[in-house]
């Protein structure tokens, strides 16, 4: 440990550790070493850690893990993963509620029914946290989180808080203008009252139609690829012969072919060659180029 780690370890003791594995923080259980990954307890610790690493290093936010892909040469840099503590929900006025960053969507999605909040009935089938879905506007079913957001506190990396409201920034499918070296803390969310039945109603369709269509209990981070306009990722793939092609331990679900899985003992590399086997044969075959919902990072291993 040189005299840095040393200084950060007296600093902030077990919420940093440094050349941790980060494949249990990824739903494909796969990665390389983070070379600083920190889990704030509080956003004055985490304010207190950005003026003291400066810019000295390259910094990526992890949410749950359920979107991402980690290289096997893990991350050179800092992962700032938000501790339980940014999970938390509050109803602020009668028409909005505060949601912290590390909220998970499903945990947000329960509440919501339980105290007769319409429009998050979608959430429920969305496996991530409040945070990773407002900046990659997640949504399924026809709904997305842009639908309900009001605004976002944020921290930029020299450490200052600041409110961006929804107007200020541009969503688009599976995307947000947000800046890159900008931490979600928390959102403002739109509320709207409805029956509980028909909410909970809402939910059980959701999920019987996911249950029949998406694999469950294996090791994937979900969609891989985006819909292009017009068109179903899945069905593109489907349709270039590529259902059957594996890399490694890496291959694609039987079930839904935009779901790439970790057989067990696949590499990370082995799902990257996957992802560019399959844009290659679907632009081969209809001359689409398929873009990534899935977020890589990191490094890749070099052999000499």
């Amino acid at each position: 440990m040189n005299l840095n780690e040393k200084e950060l370890k007296n600093k902030f003791g077990k919420n940093i550790s440094f050349h941790e594995g980060l494949s249990k923080y990824s739903w494909f259980n796969l990665g390389g070493p983070a070379q600083i990954l920190f889990k704030p307890e509080s956003v004055d610790q985490l304010i207190d850690f950005l003026k003291i690493i400066k810019n000295f290093h390259k910094i990526t936010c992890l949410g749950a893990g359920s979107n991402t892909l980690i290289r096997d040469g893990g991350f050179k840099g800092v992962v700032i993963k938000l501790s339980s503590k940014f999970s938390y929900i509050k109803k602020l006025e009668k028409n909005i509620l505060e949601v912290g960053a590390g909220t998970l969507d499903k945990t947000l999605s329960r509440y919501a029914a339980e105290n007769s909040i319409k429009n998050y009935e979608f959430l429920s089938c969305i496996p991530g946290s409040i945070g990773g879905a407002i900046t990659m506007n997640s949504g399924c079913y026809g709904d997305e989180i842009s639908n309900i957001l009001i605004s976002v506190q944020v921290l930029d990396f020299k450490g200052n808080i600041f409110e961006i409201k929804k107007k200020e920034i541009e969503f688009v499918y599976r995307g947000s203008s947000l800046a890159k070296n900008l931490i979600i803390l928390s959102a403002k969310l739109n509320v709207e009252y409805g029956d509980k039945n028909l909410i909970h109603e809402k939910i059980k369709k959701f999920a019987k139609e996911k249950k029949d269509t998406q694999p469950s209990q294996i090791k994937t981070c979900g969609s891989t690829f985006k819909n292009p306009k017009n068109e179903k990722a899945w069905k593109l793939i489907k349709n270039s012969n590529c259902n059957t092609i594996s890399f490694g331990k890496a291959s694609i679900s039987k079930k839904h072919s935009n779901f790439f899985v970790n057989e067990g003992g696949a590499s990370s590399e082995d799902i990257e060659k996957l992802i560019n086997f399959v844009k290659q044969k679907v632009y081969e075959k209809h001359n689409i180029r398929l873009d990534l919902e899935l977020k890589i990072i990191g490094e890749t291993i070099k052999n000499d």
